[in-house]
């Protein structure tokens, strides 16, 4: 018995140490990126910052929150993801819900289409036309309807709503209450984990989502922070080059990039460690259940 708890803990150290360093692993590279962009233009052109700052400097910062467009992409990244993820969570719940449920008739043929579209893809041109044909390119709206339905999250969400107990539903029902006031009043409640794991899917889909803005987008006053921080990181050279001395001089184009990163994913970043045990525990059940 001893040398079987023994060996537990031996164990246990080991997954420790091993999972401590894979994860310092994924997260140096965020820390160098982290550290150039709190460095000066001297040490960041000198190649002398590693993963501590050096020189420290917030002038990156403070050229790209006042000289650049971020605030405008950024607001038009949120309308995106706070709308888009509302969207598809309606959506996506008011599917699963009936599909969870055997005796739904054509219930096979509806999960046939969505498997089918896992698997197949129109293509873009099909979906440049269509969005063309629509009116709806050059809208934030065509950011958000290509990702209405994640088909992998209905399915999550489906094989979830299998799992809850049908005695709730069944003396519901007793009562009088209709399928609607179920799902709302019974179901949903007992879901929030599974809803917090697909509200975080589909909220960071929407706010990395760069194909499509890519494709239907051209104006500049609706480019998301996706594609403005792919126009700071491809155009550095040539937006510094515009500036003052006194900035060309304070900002190195690398610490200019860096920062623009760390702006761009700050946000979603302060919003996951909220929803962090839900997401863990809410793709667990959806993806065992049923």
């Amino acid at each position: 018995m001893n040398s079987r708890n023994m060996g537990g803990r031996w164990f246990d150290v080991c997954n420790v140490i091993i999972l401590g360093i894979v994860g310092l692993i994924c997260l140096l590279p965020f820390l160098h990126v982290l550290a150039k962009s709190f460095s000066d233009q001297a040490s960041v052109m000198g190649n002398k910052v590693s993963f501590l700052p050096v020189g420290f400097n917030m002038t990156a910062y403070q050229f790209v929150l006042s000289k650049t467009r971020f605030f405008e992409a950024l607001r038009v990244t949120l309308f995106v993801t706070v709308i888009g993820t509302i969207l598809s969570m309606a959506i996506t719940i008011m599917a699963a819900y009936p599909l969870s449920k055997p005796e739904f008739r054509g219930r096979k043929l509806i999960l046939l289409l969505y498997v089918f579209s896992m698997l197949f893809y129109g293509g873009i041109i099909p979906g440049y036309i269509l969005m063309k044909g629509i009116g709806l390119l050059d809208t934030v709206w065509a950011m958000i309807i290509p990702l209405l339905v994640v088909p992998f999250n209905l399915f999550v969400c489906k094989t979830f709503f299998e799992g809850l107990p049908e005695s709730v539903e069944e003396s519901a029902k007793m009562d009088g209450a209709s399928n609607m006031r179920i799902l709302i009043s019974i179901i949903l409640p007992m879901s929030l984990p599974v809803l917090a794991t697909l509200g975080i899917f589909y909220a960071v889909g929407y706010w990395n989502n760069y194909f499509h803005p890519l494709i239907f987008i051209s104006s500049v006053d609706l480019k998301p922070l996706q594609l403005f921080l792919y126009d700071t990181i491809a155009n550095t050279d040539e937006i510094l080059r515009e500036q003052p001395d006194d900035v060309k001089l304070a900002i190195s184009p690398e610490g200019l990039r860096a920062a623009t990163v760390i702006c761009t994913v700050l946000p979603i970043l302060l919003v996951y460690p909220f929803l962090q045990k839900y997401f863990i525990h809410g793709l667990t059940i959806g993806s065992v259940k049923g």
